[in-house]
């Protein structure tokens, strides 16, 4: 069953910002961008670089390290799309930011 987790108070997210956060042995990168919260899978599927780290432009985060380049709204990598990150639905509410995750403690 779905799960809401607070992960950070929203202030702690700027415009153009991104944070990682750890849930259940799982990093998740989250973006404020545009005014609007996205959260994928941070580490890059190529090389493990974390995504937080990385340019957002266009809707898409790019790799630091290797430059490729994963669409926010989906986590699909915008050369393959076929290749997905997981991404998950974040919530702004009363000053707080919750990702609401599926039962990973399993």
């Amino acid at each position: 069953m779905p799960q809401r987790v607070t992960v950070a108070k929203s202030d702690e997210l700027p415009e153009g910002g991104s944070i990682v956060v750890n849930l259940f042995q799982r990093d998740i990168a989250i973006f404020r961008a545009k005014g609007a919260l996205f959260a994928i899978d941070d580490m890059c599927p190529h090389q493990g670089a974390s995504l937080a780290g990385g340019y957002v432009e266009d809707g898409c985060v790019s790799c630091p390290w290797h430059y490729w380049r994963f669409r926010l709204s989906d986590g699909a990598w915008a050369d393959n799309p076929k290749v997905r990150q997981n991404t998950y639905p974040v919530i702004e509410a009363d000053g707080q930011i919750q990702l609401e995750l599926p039962d990973l403690a399993q």
